[in-house]
């Protein structure tokens, strides 16, 4: 007797020795309907291929490529472009899937079944591996014919490597397109960025930052060549006064002479210049150019002097000759060129005061002229660095374009054909055999069980004890009855059942 659902040892071994033939019963019943479902059930042959992931044969190192995209959402984006409809109607067409049902059936519902029979599952990376890139996939397709299903096959894996191979080229041809258009619009920005910068440079010729160096090297020269000019036109100016002082005296010598004037006057010229001579070596020394050319004029008085009382015998008359004398006419010679180099030095001193300014301008305007230089320069740069940079990507996109064409990138490699299925993938009779008899002997111990819940019979003391709450007296032992055997002990055991009942 079974209490709250508790089956003891002994209870299981009684329902067990009586009710053993219904755990045989059930195994091989179900077994055998296994057997006879996997013979009656439709057949279902599966084909199928590895399709390998070749790397590329030039390093990523010498050449990135373009397509960056994860492998398996690659793959997860074509299965559902190639499992659409629009690749799965031609290829029921093609090969004339499911005849029988195209006229009653819509072609959603025909595609649905062939998306269902067609399997894509990525091939895991070997254990242990640092690289953990997708290294291929199995495409598996099951249908009733196993020429079909390898068909099928053949054709949803070319359909992969196509796709692959075409997306491949056309982001690579985007790209490079992408770029191309990008780079236009950069050297554009560019050229406009080089006519500002060479406008700018015309504007500012002189007080470019690059040139504020030199202005201060011209500035030094020129305030050195404006001293050397003042003092070259100081010099100038000094021997213009000498040779005006010299002319006069030579021309009051030349007029005595000319009006019977005694010598007394050249003697006073020729003191006046031994004094002019004195005052110039207090200045300067002999070698110099105005004391050598006084004492010249000093020579040539004293040999006049000397000569002039012989020309006045000779003459017989104390009125001098009307010609010029040529001492006077080289004085007024030198005394019109002191006049021309004071012009030019004057003019001269003017141009270089005049470039002084323009170079001091132009320092003082540097500054602000760096400050908008630096501007300019900077957006000049700025644009420069994106062009080289869309420059050097458009270049990796058309090599990475170039491998793509040649089919030397990441392909697609079918490792072996589709195969051809000798045997049915389902049903398989031995996965159907084994289930029908772990089923036939689960449903064996169900029912077994459900008769142990159901027996109220009492078979203990114990059992007598908690039906009848009452206290056992004495125990009729089992009688067996010869030569009937078990049932005669069967037949004994009922009657002491029912004895228990009574009391």
């Amino acid at each position: 007797m079974v209490r709250n659902g508790e089956i003891t040892v002994a209870e299981a071994k009684r329902i067990i020795r009586h009710y053993w033939w219904i755990l045989p019963l059930t195994t091989v019943g179900l077994g055998v309907l296994g057997l006879l479902a996997a013979a009656v059930l439709p057949k279902r042959y599966t084909s199928q291929t590895l399709v390998l992931v070749d790397q590329p044969t030039v390093s990523a190192d010498i050449v990135k490529p373009v397509v960056t995209e994860d492998l398996n959402q690659r793959l997860a984006s074509m299965q559902g472009q190639i499992l659409g409809r629009t690749r799965l109607q031609p290829i029921i067409e093609k090969f004339g899937l499911y005849a029988e049902d195209r006229k009653r059936v819509p072609m959603e519902e025909l595609v649905d079944r062939l998306r269902t029979s067609v399997t894509v599952k990525p091939l895991e990376p070997m254990a242990g591996t640092q690289n953990r890139n997708l290294p291929g996939f199995y495409v598996s397709v099951t249908f009733d014919n196993a020429q079909t299903a390898q068909q099928i096959c053949t054709q949803i894996t070319s359909m992969f490597m196509e796709q692959n191979t075409r997306e491949r080229e056309q982001k690579a041809s985007q790209t490079t397109s992408f770029l191309s258009g990008q780079l236009e619009e950069a050297k554009q920005k560019l050229d406009e960025q080089d006519a500002k910068l060479a406008q700018f440079k015309q504007q500012n010729l002189g007080s470019l930052p690059e040139e504020s160096q030199t202005n201060l090297s011209l500035l030094a020269g020129m305030n050195a060549q404006l001293t050397a000019n003042a003092e070259a036109l100081s010099r100038a100016q000094q021997d213009k006064a000498l040779n005006e002082t010299l002319l006069s005296q030579q021309e009051a010598t030349w007029n005595a002479s000319r009006t019977g004037t005694n010598f007394e006057t050249a003697d006073q010229q020729l003191n006046s210049l031994q004094d002019e001579l004195a005052k110039l070596l207090a200045r300067y020394t002999p070698e110099h150019p105005d004391v050598v050319k006084l004492k010249t004029q000093i020579d040539e008085l004293k040999k006049h002097i000397a000569q002039a009382p012989k020309t006045a015998e000779q003459s017989g008359t104390t009125q001098a000759s009307t010609i010029v004398p040529p001492q006077i006419q080289q004085l007024r010679a030198k005394l019109r060129q002191d006049e021309l180099n004071i012009s030019d030095l004057t003019k001269r001193q003017g141009q270089i005061q005049d470039q002084i300014r323009r170079l001091e301008a132009r320092v003082q305007a540097s500054p602000m002229v760096e400050q908008q230089f630096k501007e300019i320069t900077r957006s000049h740069q700025t644009a420069l660095d994106f062009y080289n940079q869309l420059l050097k990507q458009r270049d990796q996109a058309a090599m990475a374009s170039d491998l793509e064409h040649r089919q030397e990138s990441e392909q697609f490699r079918v490792l072996d054909p589709p195969s051809l299925p000798d045997k049915p993938s389902f049903p398989k009779k031995l996965y159907f055999a084994g289930g029908g008899l772990g089923a036939g002997f689960a449903l064996g111990l169900g029912l077994m069980y459900l008769i142990a819940l159901t027996d109220k019979s009492m078979h203990t003391e114990r059992d007598v004890e908690l039906c009848l709450k009452l206290p056992v007296l004495a125990m009729v032992p089992m009688l067996e009855v010869a030569g009937n055997g078990s049932r005669g002990a069967a037949r004994s055991g009922r009657v002491f059942d029912k004895m228990n009942a009574a009391n």
